[in-house]
């Protein structure tokens, strides 16, 4: 048996057995990347799909997937790849790609317009030691690196890959300890910790998926939008509508007037906010 010190959750995972997130395993007494180079999914996306619209705007970039997840979004719009029975049984479907493979993939897609590679789709952190190792040869190549994640890890493995990222989309899901804790199973203060960390470091955008009943009041977005310009207030905020799917079909989409006014209010704060799914 081996502690796993990827996230807040420090599962203690049996020897050959998974942890919480299903991409780390207990091999010869040791926590690994069960999902390293574990493929599930491949495209090259325009950059604004990640979300960034403030870092090489108009471009495209590889976008690659695992599969795992350490939190448990009961709107997740990746569930078959992130925490799902459909996602934990992929665990022996998936073809392995090497990080050579994959950054030779990402170099032969310049021609197409591509700048790089995203690590996407699941939560990449839960294999972090597969960013890092790939993330190191898209640099040699000249090429840029970005990860789109929750920010739910310990800032030792942060430490492992800054040095190689050139931007992060990181979500913000919420702002009250609630929400984080109840609705989603994570920590807000390690996000908080982890996007303090990043700024200054690496270009950052933030997403926010509003979902009624939970993260829509004005107070909310103030409290959050006033946290981000404390940071810098030309961080960007993607704030995003919310669709029913999943395990959250309880509940209509967020109406469009509440994303607009909540976009309002943050830009009384913020230089840069953006909509999504309007």
């Amino acid at each position: 048996m081996a502690k796993c010190e990827v996230c807040f959750r420090h599962c203690e995972i049996k020897e050959g057995e998974t942890g919480f997130c299903g991409g780390r395993t207990c091999t010869e007494g040791k926590v690994c990347a069960d999902n390293y180079g574990r493929i599930t999914s491949l495209a090259l996306d325009p950059i604004e799909k990640k979300p960034l619209r403030r870092f090489h705007p108009h471009s495209m970039i590889l976008s690659v997937g695992s599969y795992g997840c350490n939190l448990r979004c009961p709107f997740c719009q990746n569930y078959e790849i992130s925490w799902s029975e459909q996602a934990m049984r992929l665990r022996n479907k998936t073809e392995q790609v090497l990080p050579r493979r994959l950054a030779d993939m990402a170099a032969n897609t310049q021609r197409q317009g591509n700048i790089g590679l995203a690590f996407t789709y699941n939560e990449p952190l839960i294999g972090y030691e597969f960013v890092r190792d790939t993330a190191k040869l898209i640099h040699e190549q000249g090429m840029a690196n970005v990860l789109v994640t929750n920010g739910m890890a310990e800032l030792p493995v942060l430490e492992e890959l800054l040095p190689w990222i050139d931007a992060m989309n990181i979500d913000l899901k919420g702002f009250t300890d609630h929400y984080y804790e109840d609705i989603l199973g994570g920590k807000r203060d390690m996000v908080m910790r982890f996007i303090e960390r990043c700024v200054g470091h690496c270009h950052v955008e933030l997403t926010t998926l509003i979902v009624p009943g939970e993260n829509d009041t004005e107070d909310e977005m103030r409290a959050l939008s006033g946290y981000i310009a404390e940071l810098d207030p030309e961080i960007p905020l993607h704030i995003s509508r919310f669709f029913p799917r999943f395990h959250m079909k309880d509940r209509g989409a967020t109406e469009v007037s509440r994303i607009y006014r909540l976009a309002g209010i943050a830009k009384e704060n913020l230089r840069y906010v953006y909509t999504g799914n309007c």
